[in-house]
């Protein structure tokens, strides 16, 4: 990894420290996609059965899990490994729990009542990519928070490998997540079958889950159209950013650079730290480790586009870090949970060197599905909320609206809009020719 030293970079040169990885053109992609969206709407099952036998390299007749193939994965899976997803689930299924906010309701003014309730969102789509590793993990998390909020219908999509089975473990952590309805699509092609609905796939009215450019390119194309499907959040690959002091360990350090390093070759890993000392140590073990790991060849490119960066001191860091908005922010500080006052853009944050951001990944309790590509400024990871739509309410007694109604009728006046105005005069004005109690 290569060293930077932040006070000796220029405004341009400091730039190009923090610059993510460039992705695949945006211009080529949405032509894609937009093909892709096109072809399913018009030719439906049959475009699906086309993409995936040119891009996934299988024919395939159904395309939902059925009950055989269930029952293929449970005995797949060896008791540890559903144990674990077992325990995966209860911590997330307990923290998302603690998520689900409670109806309001306020007495605004006298005889005016506001009111806030939710509702789940009727019929939500959970996408789970499968690239060069399964991930159940994502499973448990799209689903989970889909069945604390109540939604009724939840469709889940995932690729099928080359002999046209859905990953056993995908399907075992469905099903121990109450979803039934599993088919085997990916692609853009899977997003446009969720948005718009085919012969076999339900349409759905929300698309969760990450996935490539074209993935989230067909999600942000099907969130534009009205007859579409929202999607949950712009994405792009995978990144972390560490910050440690002269007390953290390099091989601590290098391993968390290192494991958001594997997912992808346009992943991203940067540490920030005052000490010159700890960046070479790090740089120097992350060779070493790299040697020892299964997906080298991955590495080899992701770690290209990473680096350590060497600051004036933690607030430089912290600074830094903020406008990089990670979507991982680890701090390995003597205080983390002081330096934590300071983050105000990150996806999910993991204080001190026992929190090794995998844990996060699969078990600990938080959502992995974060924004990243520096949406972190402005968006938030999954929670229960994203499922469910908040609805307001209003309520007015008579006395309240002759309390309030003149200040609604003197508003609409001055926005020009007499017929709000009257809506509210014509019942004064019946209030007034009533005997008042």
């Amino acid at each position: 990894m290569r060293i930077l030293d932040w006070s000796r970079l220029d405004a341009l040169e400091r730039a190009a420290a923090l610059e993510r990885p460039v992705q695949q053109s945006r211009a080529e992609v949405d032509d894609v996609v937009r093909a892709v969206i096109a072809t399913v709407r018009a030719r439906g099952d049959d475009a699906l059965r086309e993409y995936t036998r040119r891009f996934d390299g299988v024919e395939l007749r159904d395309m939902q899990v059925d009950d055989a193939e269930f029952a293929a994965a449970r005995r797949a899976l060896g008791a540890s490994e559903r144990t674990a997803l077992e325990r995966a689930i209860e911590n997330v299924e307990l923290f998302h729990r603690a998520q689900s906010l409670e109806s309001i309701s306020v007495e605004t003014s006298p005889g005016v009542r506001c009111e806030r309730i939710f509702r789940p969102i009727g019929a939500v789509g959970l996408y789970v990519p499968a690239g060069s590793a399964p991930l159940p993990s994502t499973v448990v998390m799209l689903a989970v928070p889909a069945r604390i909020a109540g939604c009724p219908r939840r469709v889940l999509c995932t690729p099928p490998d080359r002999m046209g089975k859905a990953h056993p473990a995908v399907l075992v952590a469905a099903q121990l997540c109450g979803v039934e309805q599993v088919f085997k699509v990916g692609g853009a092609q899977a997003i446009a079958a969720l948005a718009y609905g085919t012969e076999t796939l339900p349409k759905v009215e929300k698309i969760f889950g990450p996935g490539n450019a074209w993935v989230t390119a067909a999600k942000q194309a099907a969130a534009a159209d009205p007859l579409g499907a929202a999607c949950d959040m712009p994405a792009g690959p995978s990144e972390v950013m560490v910050i440690a002091d002269e007390s953290a360990s390099a091989e601590f350090v290098a391993a968390d650079l290192l494991a958001q390093a594997e997912h992808d070759i346009n992943a991203q890993s940067i540490l920030l730290t005052p000490s010159a000392q700890l960046a070479q140590a790090v740089s120097d073990a992350v060779a070493r480790q790299t040697d020892t790991l299964s997906r080298r060849a991955i590495l080899d490119r992701s770690l290209a586009a990473s680096r350590c960066i060497v600051v004036a001191d933690l607030a430089a860091a912290l600074e830094v870090a903020n406008a990089y908005a990670a979507e991982h922010l680890i701090l390995q500080v003597r205080e983390p949970r002081a330096l934590l006052a300071g983050v105000t853009s990150a996806g999910s944050v993991f204080l001190g060197a026992w929190s090794p951001e995998p844990l996060g990944d699969y078990c600990s309790g938080t959502n992995h599905v974060l924004p990243t590509y520096g949406y972190a400024r402005t968006y938030s990871g999954l929670s229960v909320l994203d499922y469910l739509k908040r609805i307001t309410v209003q309520e007015l007694t008579p006395e309240g609206l002759r309390m309030l109604g003149p200040t609604a009728v003197t508003l609409a006046r001055l926005e020009g809009l007499d017929a709000h105005a009257a809506a509210v005069t014509r019942r004064l004005d019946r209030l007034a020719r009533e005997p008042q109690p």
